[in-house]
């Protein structure tokens, strides 16, 4: 009987099918005993937080500032010391400026795949899986990766999340050739708004718990077997979710996980009220709630809320960083003769860098007081830079040729630049460059995952996980 698959208990409740179930839930299966790292080193991350500021971040603006730049091409946005000797952002990041002690900045990214960096679609899809778009599989997202290797971290919250998962690029997030149970959980809403709540948590809104609870108990003696056969592995995994379901949708701790308004007025505030801020702010209680691997991808909308006041930004129907025009406007970028790079505020306004970098170095410095960075890697990405020339429409266009990623927490050393770029900001003068291939590669390293062991797919076709890349050695104490 050993060899028997194990019949599953069939723990749901009318009207959701078990791949309803999953989808809503959003968790990946039983943690994996997979977790060795190829290269002998202990995983020194137990979880992730990315921060995707999707568009293409101008790093001569931010992280890698020009001030010898070519005066016509130079951002006029002042260079500023930070709290560690010899590291320099521009102005807009002066908050970020006092927490550098506790960050690594990789100035030489660089994305040579063709193609890719005329396309936000392809790029927040690389972003996402760490894989160049194109090849003969479609690849899943690292967290839904991570979300089968290792698992949940808690019973009652899904394993990766994305916060809040509303922008057109959120569907370039997928699952891939991997099963639907391992897709990101998409929390969706305005943040801002005091009465944003998680959607895909009401489904007990119309039904009491102990009605919930009869349910399940009515339908628990109901043994179901997989219709085209399953591993017991599969059959384990599938018991797994669907109790791990249970806890997300009768666990009070779920929705108080979500809760903003748990918060204090001034931890709200240090992040900043707004959209973008919450954001952030959800994504550190997510990890802090024991979520494996959390994705940030915010931007502010044209309608929210500051201190609960609604706001209005005139002109911002898109305010990603794609800043083809007016990179430089103290509003909008709708000018005459425009065109892709409408739809956005200039760069310096609050609602595009003035709220990231608040609720980045609020973030940074929160996590670190809470003990959080000792076991969280911490990424900022976008998925390429901007020109270091500005183009006739006062704006910089799409550059892949270098770019920067800032990286804390997990054992990433603090206050360390890597890598330079020219005097212009257009290309790398380090002797080393390092790709999103890479930036996945250190992530699963990070995890402690063993990269030489391939996943399969539904063909059991063998796939190494960031083949092409290498952990960033810099990134490593």
């Amino acid at each position: 009987m050993d060899n028997q698959i194990p019949l599953l208990r069939r723990r749901s409740f009318i009207g959701l099918g078990l791949g309803g179930l999953a989808h809503v839930a959003g968790f990946g299966g039983l943690p994996s005993a997979r977790a060795a790292n190829s290269s002998g080193r202990k995983g020194q991350a137990k979880q992730v937080l990315v921060i995707f500021e999707q568009g293409g971040v101008s790093h001569m603006d931010t992280f890698d500032p020009k001030p010898d730049a070519t005066t016509e091409h130079r951002s006029p946005f002042k260079t500023i010391s930070t709290v560690v000797p010899g590291m320099q952002f521009t102005e807009l990041l002066s908050r970020t400026a006092k927490v550098a002690d506790k960050l690594t900045v990789v100035r030489c990214m660089t994305q040579p795949t063709p193609g890719i960096g005329d396309s936000h679609p392809k790029g927040s899809q690389y972003i996402f899986s760490g894989e160049a778009p194109g090849g003969a599989v479609d690849m899943p997202d690292i967290s839904s990766v991570v979300a089968s290797i290792m698992g949940t971290r808690s019973e009652f919250l899904p394993s990766n999340i994305l916060v809040p998962g509303t922008s057109e690029q959120a569907k370039e997030s997928r699952v891939g050739f991997m099963p639907p149970g391992y897709a990101v959980f998409k929390t969706g809403g305005n943040l801002a708004d005091p009465k944003w709540r998680v959607p895909n948590l009401g489904l007990m809104a119309d039904i009491a718990p102990e009605r919930f609870q009869r349910r399940r108990d009515l339908l628990s003696n109901l043994d179901v077997g997989f219709a085209h056969g399953g591993s017991v592995k599969d059959v384990e995994a599938m018991h797994a979710l669907l109790q791990q379901a249970e806890n997300m949708l009768t666990n009070p701790k779920t929705r108080e996980a979500f809760d903003l308004e748990g918060e204090s007025e001034r931890m709200r505030a240090s992040y900043g009220k707004g959209h973008r801020g919450q954001c952030y702010l959800l994504g550190r209680k997510l990890i802090e709630a024991g979520v494996r691997f959390v994705t940030v991808d915010v931007r502010e909308p044209r309608q929210s809320w500051v201190d609960g006041v609604e706001k209005s930004y005139d002109g911002g129907t898109n305010m990603n960083w794609d800043h083809h025009d007016a990179i430089y406007s103290t509003s909008h970028t709708n000018i005459p003769g425009g065109g892709a790079g409408a739809g956005r505020w200039g760069i310096g306004t609050w609602p595009m860098m003035g709220s990231t970098d608040q609720a980045f170095a609020a973030l940074i410095e929160d996590m670190d007081q809470r003990g959080l960075l000792k076991e969280t890697l911490v990424c900022f990405v976008t998925e390429f830079g901007r020109t270091p020339k500005i183009n006739d429409r006062q704006g910089r266009d799409h550059w892949t040729h270098a770019f920067s990623f800032a990286f804390a927490g997990a054992g990433v050393p603090g206050g360390q630049l890597v890598g330079s770029t020219d005097r212009d900001g257009g290309y790398i003068t380090s002797s080393m460059g390092y790709t999103i291939e890479d930036y996945a590669a250190t992530i699963y390293e990070k995890l402690g995952i063993d990269r030489s062991k391939p996943l399969h797919t539904a063909s059991n076709r063998p796939i190494i996980l960031a083949a092409k890349g290498r952990p960033i050695p810099e990134l490593f104490s």
